[in-house]
């Protein structure tokens, strides 16, 4: 198909990245960085991961092992009707990659942004090529070689909504959600050996690094249709690369994905593949996909999406969260830089986690309660998170001490910096 129209592409949009239906699935991606036991500091091949991992045998819970262009290790879920299932299977499947990485020394960790290496590009499939070119001419170099290479996170994955209307509330209310998440689990201070004087550096990297795919898609809280404003986003945004008619890849065309429909050229597999590549904290894509927490220690990896999924989920808990939230909503700068430290943001982040852990049980996940209420007490009810630990390096993923507080410090520059491209 080809010669789309606006209203085309509002309909693919409405129809597809907004299909309704009853909420309850949940989903989550982890990444990991993969760690050489004996020097932290030293990068690990890719391809000696994915050896390793491949000859292990496909996760058992039914995770897709994917890996970023640094060569971070992505463990994505198939959808679960609860949390607990989620939980169970997909620490199932990280335990099944550690032990293939085990024998040869390598560790998965958990952190927003590589404390210690410096980007690496490892990618061979020329789509990352191409992303790669497209920030070096936009002028993103650094920040899109950090991006790709060096950072990590937990995303957390939700239905859409029951009904339009239903699917206007939740979408409004995962973006008010979206400062406090990134506050919480902040967990990135650090970034190649030196202090960014952030407590979420990766969140700073994406919010810096080209405004017009990475921005939050509602950011003036207006109650308009959701399909409308992603349509908007999607078409006022740059088209970061084609693929043409012979098989090649072309990066950065030059023009945003209105301007390219206005030429006639773009057809439904052009727009699918435009809409991978924007990136905002909230993207919608049949279900809603929350971009915006870092990667933590292994230990607390089910602990944001458990609070994610309660507070959308569970009608008691949403009402908490709608009203809690509203005060820090555009607060997406003050919770990179400061996280819980920033008081609004500390005190929303109590109601919300105490709305998450009285709703759990509700939504069977009761098991999961003694893990959401430990991080709780670790942290929100200090105003604290992961990157208020100090220069830790995490033990490997799933071990015993993973996301203790006793862990040998790697050596670092205590050097403060500001991110900046």
């Amino acid at each position: 198909m080809s010669g789309l129209t606006e209203d085309d592409v509002y309909q693919h949009i409405y129809g597809v990245c907004f299909k309704t239906g009853p909420p309850g699935t949940v989903g989550a991606e982890t990444e990991w960085f993969v760690v050489d036991d004996r020097d932290a500091t030293a990068h690990v091949p890719a391809r000696r991961v994915r050896m390793l991992v491949d000859e292990a045998g496909p996760p058992p819970g039914g995770s897709a092992v994917t890996y970023e262009p640094g060569g971070q290790l992505e463990l994505s879920s198939a959808p679960f009707p609860g949390i607990s299932e989620l939980q169970a299977a997909l620490a199932g499947d990280i335990a099944h990659v550690r032990d293939a990485l085990a024998p040869a020394g390598l560790d998965l960790v958990g952190h927003g942004v590589d404390p210690v290496r410096r980007p690496r590009f490892q990618a061979e499939h020329p789509r990352y090529g191409c992303m790669r070119d497209y920030f070096v001419a936009g002028g993103f170099a650094d920040a899109g070689m950090a991006m790709m290479c060096s950072t990590a996170s937990v995303q957390v994955c939700l239905d859409i909504g029951a009904d339009r209307a239903d699917a206007a509330r939740r979408w409004r209310l995962v973006h008010a959600l979206g400062p406090l998440l990134v506050a919480a689990f902040a967990n990135s201070p650090l970034h190649a050996g030196r202090r960014t004087g952030l407590r979420s550096s990766r969140q700073a990297i994406w919010t810096e690094l080209d405004p017009c795919r990475t921005l939050p898609v509602l950011r003036d809280g207006a109650d308009g249709d959701p399909a409308e404003a992603w349509t908007r986003y999607a078409l006022d945004a740059q088209v970061m690369l084609v693929k043409t008619a012979s098989g090649e890849w072309v990066s950065d065309p030059g023009m945003s994905f209105r301007e390219w429909l206005a030429k006639g050229e773009p057809g439904a597999r052009d727009l699918d593949y435009h809409l991978s590549t924007l990136f905002p904290p909230v993207r919608p894509r049949g279900w809603l996909e929350l971009r915006m927490i870092d990667a933590l220690p292994a230990r607390y990896w089910p602990v944001p999406v458990a609070v994610a999924a309660a507070l959308l989920d569970d009608p008691a808990a949403s009402r908490a969260a709608e009203e809690a939230a509203e005060p820090v909503a555009h607060l997406w700068a003050e919770a990179a830089r400061d996280g819980l430290a920033d008081a609004s943001l500390a005190a929303a982040a109590r109601t919300c986690f105490t709305a998450a852990l009285d709703a759990l049980p509700r939504m069977g996940a009761a098991g999961l309660v003694p893990l959401v209420e430990e991080y709780a007490r670790r942290y929100v009810e200090r105003g604290r998170t992961p990157a208020d630990d100090g220069p830790a390096r995490p033990a490997r993923a799933g071990s015993a001490r993973a996301g203790s507080s006793g862990e040998a410090p790697t050596t670092m520059s205590e050097e403060d910096l500001t991110w900046h491209h």
